[in-house]
C-alpha cells in the first residue's frame, strides 16, 4: 500500500457474479493465475492507491469468497448483494456503507487482474484532471464482440454506454468498448443509482446507466482509453484464464529481466507475483519460480525445475529439481533429479544429489547426500558425506522418529540408519549397514553376516534355465582348468 493515503477515494470490487462459463465449483474470481486469484490482483492494485475505504461486492459462494477476500486484503470491508441482479445494484448496496465519504468512488471489476496500480493511478488522474462526475476506461479493439460500446457526441465526450445486446447495428459497429471500469463522484452515484431500472435486454440495473442520466441532468461523463488494451481484459471462461495468465506472466518475467536476471527462455519460464530474484540471477529453461519463492545473486535455477516458496542462496545450482517450502544453501547445489520436500534445509556448500529426497531434515554445511537416497525427519551435521542408497527409516507405523548424525560422519553405500538413532561425530559406517543402535563418536558401525556360497544350487533348483545352462559350462570350464593347473604342479 502507498505511504500517502488518499482520503478522498474510496474503491468498490465487483465480485459477485457466478462466473457460469468458467463450468467450474469455485467462484470465478478465485481462479489464480500468477499465485494470486483473480481478484488478489485487482485487490493488490486497488491497495497501492491507498484508498480511504475498500469495498468487496460478493454473492455467489459467497462465504468462499469473503473468506478468500480477508485472507487477501484484511482492510476490506465485504458487502452482500442482494437478489436484484446487476452492477448498478452492486454498487447501489455498496455504497449505503460509504455513508459519509465525500470523494470519488473507483469501482473495478474482480475478474480484470491486468489493470495495474500505474494504470489506476493515471486513469485516477485523469478523472479528476477533469470536471467530470464520470470517467470511464475505454480502448479501442479490432474486435469489440462482447463488450458494452462507447458512444460519443459531438465534442467528444461519453454519450452513453450500450450494451452490446441493447446495441442497433450502427452501435454493434463500434470499435471503442467499455472496460469495466469506473471513477463517479459520489454524489453522481448517491443521486442517479436509484433511477436505475431493469428495462433491458437482460433485465439487470446496469452501473453504464448512471452516465445517460448524468448526460440527461447536464453533468458530464469522460473517457479514458488506455494505449494497452490488454490491461482491460477479462476472465470469462478458461481460455481467457489460461490467455491472461501468459500476459501477467509475460510482464513478470520481462520486470526481473529488466532488473538484471537472465531469463533464456520466456516462453518457457513461470514466475508468481509474489518470487523475488536478484540481479545475476540465470534461470534456465521450462522452469517454474512459484509462490514466494526468493533466489539470491548468482544462483542458477532449472532446467526442468519448479520451486515453490523456496530460498535460494547466492551461488546455488538447482537443476531438474522439485523443492517445495525448503531452504537452500549459498553455494549449494540441488540435483539433477531431486525431490526437495517441505521443512529441508541445506547449508552452505551442501549438496543434494540424484534422486534424492529430502523431508523435514536439515543437511549442514558442505555435507553431500549424493545420489539414490532418503532422508526424513534427520539432522545431518557439518562435512557429512552420506554413500548412495542411503535411507533414514523414519515411521515406525504409528509415528515418525528423528535420526541425529554428527559432523564428518562417513557412511558407506546402502545403509538404513533406522530411527531413533544417532550417529555420533566423526564415526564411519560400512556398506550395507543397517544401523539400529546409537553409534559413538569416532566408532566404525559394521552390520556384517558372513557370506555363504550354496555351489550348484541353480543347477539343481532351476533346471532346463539361461541360468543353468551357463552356470554349468562355466562350472565345467572351471573344473577343466582347475585339472590343468594341477597337472603342471
Amino acid at each position: 500500500m502507498t505511504d500517502t493515503p488518499d482520503n478522498a477515494l474510496a474503491v468498490i470490487v465487483l465480485a459477485a457474479g457466478q462466473g457460469t462459463r468458467m463450468k467450474s465449483s469455485l467462484p470465478k474470481v478465485l481462479h489464480r493465475i500468477g499465485g494470486r486469484p483473480l481478484v488478489g490482483h485487482v485487490l493488490a492494485s486497488a491497495a497501492a492507491l491507498g484508498p480511504a475505504r475498500t469495498l468487496v461486492v460478493v454473492r455467489h459462494e459467497r462465504d468462499q469468497v469473503a473468506a478468500a477476500v480477508a485472507d487477501l486484503a484484511p482492510e476490506a470491508r465485504v458487502v452482500d448483494q442482494d437478489e436484484v441482479p446487476g452492477t448498478g445494484r452492486a454498487v447501489e448496496v455498496a455504497l449505503a456503507q460509504l455513508e459519509g465519504f465525500a470523494g470519488d468512488v473507483l469501482v473495478l471489476s474482480g475478474d480484470c487482474p491486468l489493470a495495474d496500480a500505474g494504470t489506476l493511478t493515471a486513469f485516477l488522474a485523469a478523472h479528476r484532471t477533469t470536471d467530470a462526475e464520470v470517467t470511464v476506461m475505454t480502448a479501442v479493439v479490432d474486435d469489440p464482440n462482447g463488450y458494452g460500446r462507447v458512444i460519443r457526441d459531438a465534442d467528444g465526450d461519453v454519450a452513453r454506454i450500450v450494451e452490446q445486446k441493447d446495441a442497433d447495428d450502427a452501435e454493434v459497429a463500434v470499435r471503442e468498448i467499455n472496460a469495466g471500469m469506473y471513477v463517479f463522484r459520489i454524489d453522481a452515484l448517491r443521486t442517479h443509482l436509484p433511477a436505475i431500472g431493469i428495462d433491458n435486454a437482460q433485465a439487470e440495473k446496469y452501473l453504464t446507466d448512471v452516465a445517460g442520466l448524468v448526460r440527461r441532468a447536464g453533468g458530464r461523463v469522460a473517457a479514458s482509453v488506455v494505449d494497452d488494451v490488454t490491461v482491460t481484459y477479462g476472465v470469462n471462461d478458461r481460455a481467457q484464464l489460461s490467455e491472461v495468465g501468459r500476459l501477467l506472466n509475460a510482464r513478470t518475467v520481462r520486470r526481473w529481466q529488466l532488473e538484471g536476471a537472465t531469463i533464456l527462455d520466456p516462453a518457457t519460464t513461470w514466475i508468481d507475483v509474489d518470487a523475488k530474484l536478484a540481479p545475476d540471477v540465470t534461470v534456465l529453461p521450462n522452469t517454474h519460480i512459484l509462490g514466494a519463492t526468493v533466489i539470491d545473486t548468482g544462483a542458477i535455477v532449472g532446467p526442468d525445475t519448479s520451486l515453490v516458496d523456496c530460498e535460494v542462496g547466492e551461488g546455488a545450482t538447482v537443476r531438474r529439481a522439485d523443492a517445495t517450502l525448503a531452504v537452500i544453501g549459498a553455494h549449494a547445489t540441488v540435483g539433477p533429479f531431486a525431490y526437495v520436500r517441505p521443512g529441508t534445509y541445506l547449508g552452505d556448500n551442501g549438496k543434494i544429489g540424484t534422486f534424492v529426497e529430502t523431508k523435514n531434515s536439515t543437511i549442514g554445511e558442505g555435507s553431500k547426500v549424493p545420489h539414490l537416497s532418503y532422508i526424513g525427519d534427520t539432522t545431518i551435521g557439518r562435512g557429512v558425506n552420506l554413500g548412495a542408497g542411503a535411507i533414514t527409516a523414519n515411521y515406525d507405523d504409528l509415528a515418525k522418529h528423528r535420526t541425529e548424525i554428527g559432523d564428518e560422519v562417513h557412511a558407506g553405500s546402502h545403509n538404513v540408519f533406522v530411527a531413533p538413532v544417532r550417529i555420533g561425530d566423526g564415526a564411519k559406517t560400512g556398506a550395507g549397514a543397517v544401523i539400529r543402535k546409537d553409534v559413538p563418536a569416532g566408532a566404525l558401525a559394521l552390520s556384517v553376516a558372513p557370506q555363504r556360497n550354496v555351489e550348484g544350487w541353480v543347477e539343481k533348483n532351476r533346471p532346463g534355465t539361461h541360468a543353468a545352462d551357463v552356470a554349468a559350462k562355466a562350472r565345467s570350464a572351471q573344473k577343466a582348468d582347475d585339472g590343468a593347473q594341477e597337472e603342471d604342479r
